[in-house]
Order: structure tokens, then sequence, then C-alpha cells
């Protein structure tokens, strides 16, 4: 007998981080959710819920989405990559070690979702300009307005970042 709300739950797995992980959710499930509740992987932060703020910016298969709009039935085999991911032991992405270098943050909430919008940029042109980054990153909202120093570290960052 399903109890209530389990009517259309589906297993999925998922690629998050390099590893396979299997859930049971319904195929309309926002990735986030998954992220937070069911992997316990709470970088991407949960903001407008409507993909205005980019909070919530994930990479998937290299590409910045919003989380929040991202139906983990729509996911498929393409992998996912999170804030939590990005380090390597104890080695930070150039993105995370610029946005340290230049206190490229105030409050943090925007953070992940800004560094992961950068790092997909700056995978696929890390040469960007500065209006390729500000346009990259005009869908990420930083309450602190720490928009000049952040556009200094992705511009630093660039300088340590190979291509995919």
């Amino acid at each position: 007998m399903r109890t209530r709300g389990q009517e259309h739950l589906e297993t999925f797995t998922i690629q998050v981080n390099g590893t396979g992980r299997a859930i049971r959710a319904n195929r309309t499930t926002p990735l986030l959710s998954i992220l937070r509740e069911h992997l316990h992987l709470t970088g991407a932060k949960p903001g407008c819920g409507e993909g205005q703020c980019g909070a919530c910016t994930v990479l998937l298969a290299g590409e910045s989405v919003r989380s929040c709009l991202t139906a983990v039935g729509d996911i498929g085999e393409r992998p996912v990559q999170t804030i939590e991911g990005l380090a390597q032991g104890s080695t930070l992405h150039p993105v995370q070690q610029a946005f340290l270098d230049t206190s490229a943050f105030q409050c943090g909430y925007c953070t992940p979702g800004m560094i992961m919008a950068s790092v997909g940029l700056l995978s696929k042109n890390p040469h960007s300009t500065v209006n390729e980054i500000q346009g990259e990153l005009a869908g990420n909202v930083c309450r602190c307005g720490t928009y000049s120093r952040i556009i200094q570290a992705v511009q630093q960052a660039a300088k340590g970042v190979k291509r995919a």
C-alpha cells in the first residue's frame, strides 16, 4: 500500500561530484531539494525559487543551471557538480581561491552560486572580458553588493583556470 505523497516516486541514479547517487523522488522534484534534503549537500542555497537570484546555481554537464528550476527527471546521465565538489583535497579551485584572495564576499549566501557560475564561464572561456563576466553573473544577486570584487576575483581566477 502506498502512502499519500509517494504515488509517483521513482528511483534515479544521478552523478553528483563524480559519485553515482541513487535517490527516490518524484521526477518533477527540483534538483535543489535533492541536493539539500536527500544528499545533504547544502552549498547550493534556496533563494527566490524562481531562477532569478542564482543562489542555487550548480553545473550540469559543465553548464550553469538553476537547481531550483531543474527537475531531477530531466537530468538523465549528465553529471552534476556542486560547490562541494570543486576543491581537490585541500587545494581550492582557482575560483574559490580568488574569491578568498579578493574578499569577494561578505555574508557568503550568494558565494556558492557566484562561484559555480564563474567556473562554468571560465571552463568555456578562460579569457572572458569584464563584459562577458558581468553578463554571465547578471542573474546572480549579491545583496551585499560586492560585485566589483567578484568581477576582480573571476578575472584573477581566469589566470589559473584550464579550458574544459
